[in-house]
């Protein structure tokens, strides 16, 4: 899971989803009311799931957990839950079957307090409270809403651990290609090397390697071709 910048909708679509919520909110909408309602808006929710494809993580990936093709709108708190939320730009997510329907659900844990125990990355920085393991591919809680958001998305499925784990081993590679091309005559196929890298599914493993690159013990994990790669991405993207 990495941060995503949600950008603002263009202004007409906007108005919609106001005009949406303000029409639930006027009859007081039950959870099968604004299920209806949402099931009723198929233009609408096409719209949003362009805006949401173009924010999402490598190509059009689970806003959870990076892998898998993101094949459906979640509703970041549930209907269930909070059924005037159906059409609020905010609740709104990208997420795959697996992790929308075979584990988040329904579910919204809260703590004491009220507050949600589930990381968005549209609001936070999932790496504030969840550590991934470069080497092995898991992830390790670094908080209670961690903990919660590795069961709840089932972020450490053994698909999803073999997949990040040989999803390292690949950036590796394609770093070390990166800094060789680098310094060749043929330094063009640098970017391509770097747009490829770009659109990978498993976008936190890359995240996890840039953050880590500085760090103490960074050389243990990586090698220096790699960091300085990683160096060289950095100043290309910002």
């Amino acid at each position: 899971m990495i941060p995503l910048r949600r950008p603002a909708l263009e202004e007409r679509l906007d108005r919609r989803l106001v005009s949406r919520t303000a029409a639930l909110v006027r009859s007081g909408a039950t959870a099968e009311q604004a299920r209806r309602a949402w099931s009723g808006a198929a233009a609408l929710r096409r719209q949003l799931r362009e805006a949401l494809e173009r924010m999402a993580p490598g190509v059009q990936r689970c806003m959870y957990c990076g892998d898998s093709h993101g094949a459906s709108i979640d509703h970041f708190e549930p209907l269930a839950r909070n059924p005037l939320k159906a059409f609020v730009w905010v609740n709104h997510l990208l997420a795959c079957t697996h992790c929308n329907s075979n584990h988040k659900r329904d579910r919204f844990p809260v703590d004491a307090s009220g507050d949600c125990l589930l990381v968005d990355p549209t609001q936070e920085d999932p790496a504030d409270h969840l550590q991934l393991v470069l080497r092995s591919g898991e992830y390790r809680p670094r908080s209670e809403k961690g903990a919660v958001t590795i069961d709840v998305f089932g972020l450490n499925r053994r698909a999803l651990v073999d997949g990040r784990a040989a999803a390292f081993v690949r950036c590796r590679s394609m770093l070390r290609d990166i800094h060789h091309q680098l310094g060749s005559a043929q330094g063009a196929e640098a970017g391509q090397v770097a747009d490829a890298l770009a659109i990978q599914p498993f976008a936190d493993v890359l995240h996890a390697m840039q953050a880590l690159r500085e760090q103490p013990g960074a050389a243990l994990v990586m090698g220096e071709p790699e960091r300085e790669s990683l160096r060289w991405l950095a100043r290309r993207s910002g």
